[in-house]
This record gives structure tokens, C-alpha cells and sequence, in this order.
């Protein structure tokens, strides 16, 4: 693909850097944003900006936040003592979409896997222990994607938690193994949480 500018060139390629974004489609992108206002596009590259720059993580459960507490933790409307543990913020999101959780969520931040280089100590986990060493919480929901990854995940944490009064469980088999959470549909996840299955009836040994 050929350019007669070198910064349309050089703006393609930073946009085709985006999952899933090719450079047709970057090229497409650019050259809307060069029919746009100038104020317009101001705008549109400082918010972009602001995301990278200003964005928090809440300091309890790891989820994007505006400020050192997210606004589901800061919710007092929300079950406390119901925590769902979810691999990405991507799955907050899936599963706020379908209005059937009033709990609160732990965001480890990605599942174990040997293969790819992820280990316990890459993920949040230790501070969701902690999380349950404050007496405070009464069952963790395992909202992960079911594959071997996933449940590798929930097994070692359950058994970090052996020494605790806590009830564990993960949402139903809703989700066909292998799936990823996110790409659920909203009626899936609903009804996968609300038949959550006790973890020892579910995680392969």
C-alpha cells in the first residue's frame, strides 16, 4: 500500500497496531478523521490520551476506575460479602450487561497458564485472599472462562483457601467448555450465575 504522504502513512500504521484493526481499515479510519473538525479531532486524541494517562484501577477489586475506588466497590447498594471472580475487566462488563449480579468483583488480571508465561505471582490473586481474610466476605463466584486454563486457575486458589469460612462456587456449565466469557451471550451469563455450582462439583482434578 502506497502513500503520498508519510504521515498518513505514519497514522495508518499506529492504527493498524489495534487488535483487529487491519490497514484497510486503519486507512479508513484516518481518512474520516481528516474530514472531521479540527476540533473534533482535538478532541477525539485527547481523550484518547486521558485514558492511558488518567485512568486508575480500583485499589479493591482491580476494575478500571476514575478514582482510587471504583464506582461498584464505592456502591453500598452492592452485596459486599458476594465476590465474582472474573479474568478480565472485559468480563465486569459482560456481566454488569446482563443486571443480574449485585455482588462486588476481583479482577485477577488473566488465568495461569505455564504455556504463555503467566504465573500465580503475574495475577491478582494474592490481594483477593487478602480480600477474604477480612472475615468480611461470605461466598467467591468464579465467573472464568471454562477451559483447562480456567479451571487450573480456580483450583489453586480454592486450595489457598482451604484454611477459610468461605463459600466457593463457579456459574453453570451455561458456558460450553472452552468458550470465552465475553463472547456469551447476555441470557447465557444470567442464567449461568444465578445455577452456580458448588467449586467441588465442577473443577477437573
Amino acid at each position: 500500500m502506497q502513500f503520498s504522504s508519510e504521515l498518513l502513512e505514519s497514522a495508518v500504521n499506529a492504527f493498524s497496531r489495534l487488535p483487529g484493526i487491519g490497514r484497510k481499515t486503519a486507512l479508513r479510519l484516518v481518512l474520516h478523521l481528516l474530514k472531521q473538525d479540527e476540533s473534533e479531532v482535538k478532541s477525539f486524541s485527547e481523550t484518547i490520551a486521558r485514558v492511558r494517562l488518567d485512568i486508575r484501577f480500583c485499589k479493591h477489586c482491580h476494575n478500571i476506575s476514575d478514582s482510587d475506588a471504583c464506582s461498584i466497590c464505592r456502591n453500598a447498594s452492592r452485596k459486599k460479602e458476594l465476590i465474582c471472580v472474573v479474568e478480565s475487566i472485559r468480563d465486569v462488563i459482560a456481566i454488569e450487561s446482563t443486571q443480574q449480579f449485585n455482588g462486588r468483583y476481583h479482577v485477577l488480571g488473566g488465568i495461569i497458564s505455564p504455556l504463555d508465561g503467566v504465573g500465580p505471582d503475574q495475577l491478582n490473586i494474592e490481594s483477593l485472599i487478602q480480600r477474604v481474610q477480612t472475615g468480611d466476605i461470605e461466598e467467591l463466584i468464579f465467573a472464568l472462562s471454562p477451559t483447562i486454563q480456567g479451571d487450573t486457575t480456580i483450583y489453586y486458589i480454592q486450595k489457598k483457601l482451604t484454611d477459610f469460612p468461605v463459600k466457593v462456587t463457579t456459574i453453570a456449565r451455561g458456558i460450553a467448555f472452552g468458550g470465552e466469557l465475553e463472547y456469551a451471550d447476555e441470557m447465557t451469563l444470567a442464567r449461568s450465575l444465578q445455577n452456580r455450582l458448588p467449586i467441588d462439583r465442577y473443577v477437573m482434578r
